[in-house]
């Protein structure tokens, strides 16, 4: 019984999985049916394949399971290679801010720099028309520097520069005020440095060398040419310097190379006198021959002569203006108007005149054998002031306080002692100068002085500054354009002549610094 129940529970259970569920065959798996594969493919793309590795260590052995170590690198390395790129476009970005910014700074800077620069050449030009407008004035006369008040009273006297063997006849300075010339009776000429006193000298060139240059052979009993120099003269550009002296002619010289390059023959006398018109190439000379002659350096040609005084031409002055003042041994003096080839005299009361200057272009002082000194004034033919004796006596308060710097009485260029000497001839003012463009003025004699003068306005006159003791004949005199300091060429003897001689004299350029208060 149990037997038969038994099978038939089994043939039961057989029977109802018959019903529940069919025998499993491939061919009816949808799953490889061809049409279901072309629809998964739609889907999926037809170029999807998988992949299945057989290496049981990629399944089971791995400690990343189930992870592509090759596929998290490449996601790591993408990951950096952004962050780089960030960083580099926030630097690009950074950049591109500084560079803009640093445009707008120089936009903005470029217009203020025009501006300034507007400003700048505004600026310019309104100095530059100040400073024609003053020259102008200056020139004119009718405004000075007024710099005498502002001199300080001197504490110490000359000091020796340059040393020469015979008395000085002449210094001139550069424009510059760096340096200095100077020549003396046995025919040197020396350039030389204002501050160290380092000298150069320059050697006369033979005689066939002279004729190459346009010498003309001696003349009367001179067999050979003179070196006998009494005058110096130096051009506003610094590049020539001209000579004359016994030899009757005018000497050019290259300043730079020191060589002589012209000899202009003409004079029938001496060359006593010499100046460039300032700011220009033209020369005029004096003569004994009592002309005046002109030429021009750069062309190095003779231009015209102008004919008025009755004896030698001593000395001869000019400035910027085409007019020239000359003094002449026939006690006048003339104002020469030269494009009009035109001339004022003017006469001495009852003297000779040995030197001149210009104030500016309608006043002028000169100098007398008596010891006075005149102030002109173009408009009028006789003196508008005249101070006498002018180097008669010292004033003792000066000389004491000076010569207490230089051992009492001992100075650096001789000896103080012109009692020994005839009063009369060695007060002659044999020099003056004036500092260009101002109310300061220099006058010297043999009587053993420099005086410092203040030249009043509206041609008042002048009158005494200081005394500067310096021992010996002045044979010339000039400041520097600033006023700083005064130079003087001293000597033995005087320039134009042996009749006087101080033998305890050193023969030199000697010079007095000048402070302001």
């Amino acid at each position: 019984m149990k037997a038969k129940n038994l099978k038939k529970k089994k043939a039961s259970a057989q029977n109802t999985q018959k019903k529940g569920k069919k025998r499993f065959s491939v061919e009816n798996d949808p799953f490889f049916d061809e049409d279901n594969d072309i629809k998964r493919r739609r889907m999926f793309g037809d170029d999807e394949d998988i992949e299945s590795s057989d290496d049981s260590e990629d399944i089971y052995g791995s400690d990343d399971e189930g992870v592509d170590r090759n596929v998290g690198r490449g996601e790591e390395e993408e990951e950096e290679e952004t962050a780089a790129e960030k960083r580099k476009r926030v630097a690009e970005a950074y950049l591109r801010s500084v560079r803009e910014l640093k445009r707008k700074d120089e936009e903005e800077r470029e217009s203020e720099d025009e501006y300034d620069r507007e400003e700048r050449e505004a600026m310019r030009d309104s100095r530059v028309a100040d400073m024609l407008q003053q020259e102008q004035m200056e020139e004119s006369g009718r405004v000075r520097r007024a710099i005498a008040s502002r001199i300080q009273k001197p504490t110490e006297g000359f000091h020796l520069l340059v040393k020469h063997r015979q008395s000085v006849t002449a210094v001139t300075l550069s424009e510059d005020d760096l340096k200095g010339f100077s020549s003396s009776k046995d025919g040197t000429i020396v350039s030389w440095d204002v501050d160290s006193g380092k000298t150069e000298k320059y050697k006369w060139p033979t005689d066939e060398a002279l004729k190459s240059h346009g010498a003309k052979d001696p003349q009367g009993r001179a067999t050979k040419h003179s070196k006998h120099v009494l005058a110096l003269a130096v051009s506003s550009d610094g590049r020539y310097l001209a000579s004359g002296g016994l030899d009757r002619h005018v000497h050019l010289w290259d300043v730079r190379t020191r060589q002589h390059i012209k000899a202009f023959p003409g004079h029938k006398g001496p060359v006593s006198c010499l100046t460039f018109r300032q700011g220009s190439c033209e020369l005029f000379s004096g003569s004994f021959d009592r002309s005046i002659k002109i030429w021009n350096v750069e062309d190095r040609a003779y231009v015209n002569t102008l004919f008025g005084h009755q004896s030698e031409v001593l000395t001869i002055d000019s400035l910027r203006k085409e007019r020239v003042l000359t003094v002449g041994r026939d006690r006048t003096m003339h104002l020469w108007k030269v494009p009009e080839e035109s001339q004022l005299i003017f006469r001495a009361p009852a003297t000779s005149l040995e030197c001149c200057c210009f104030i500016n272009n309608d006043e002028f002082l000169s100098g007398s054998d008596d010891g006075s000194i005149e102030h002109w004034n173009v408009l009028r033919k006789k003196p508008v002031h005249i101070v006498k004796n002018a180097h008669s006596s010292l004033q003792s308060a000066g000389i004491e306080q000076i010569n207490g710097a230089l051992s009492n009485g001992h100075m650096e260029n001789g000896t103080l002692n012109p009692q020994s000497h005839s009063s009369s001839a060695l007060s002659w003012v044999s020099a003056l100068t004036v500092c260009r463009n101002s109310d300061l003025a220099a006058s010297g004699a043999g009587s053993g002085s420099v005086r410092l003068w203040t030249i009043e306005n509206e041609s008042k006159g002048i009158r005494p500054l200081f005394e500067l003791p310096v021992a010996g004949f002045i044979n010339s005199l000039v400041f520097s354009k600033s006023g700083q300091f005064l130079v003087a060429g001293v000597g033995q003897e005087p320039r134009l002549g042996r009749w006087g001689r101080i033998a305890d004299v050193r023969n030199g350029v000697v010079v007095h610094p000048l402070k302001f208060s």
